[in-house]
């Protein structure tokens, strides 16, 4: 079977934010143990930058940083939903909550699980993905 690729779109719940990606049918996302992905049940879909688009809602969106400050987590100020953030695992990238992906053009979802409480220790395994 062949991974067709197609143009997702997504967003926060109040439809403030709304984006759109390239990317297969069939995607793979990690489930981070994290103390912020866990709580909120974050299922990272990475993609390159240049696959992702915010579509509307630039105005809407809120950083919030921690730690090292290098990952930029963007919530809407309105709803809070995170649906997306640059992760600081792969800066060049996106990370997209799946859960946040209109339904109908995802047709499988492989999870991989991923050690975030010890994250230091197990970023070089996920940098290689």
């Amino acid at each position: 079977m062949i991974n067709k690729t197609v143009t997702h779109k997504g967003g926060c719940h109040c439809k403030r934010i709304r984006y759109e990606l390239i990317g297969p049918q069939s995607i793979n996302v990690l489930e981070c143990s994290c103390s912020i992905c866990l709580p909120i049940l974050y299922l990272h879909y990475i993609v390159p930058k240049d696959k992702f688009k915010l579509i509307r809602g630039k105005k809407f969106l809120t950083i919030y940083q921690f730690n090292k400050n290098i990952a930029k987590h963007y919530f809407c100020s309105v709803c809070g939903i995170k649906s997306f953030y640059i992760p600081r695992s792969h800066p060049n990238s996106i990370s997209v909550n799946a859960r946040c992906i209109d339904e109908g053009t995802i047709k499988k979802i492989k999870t991989t699980k991923f050690d975030g409480k010890n994250w230091e220790k197990n970023i070089d395994a996920l940098k290689n993905n």
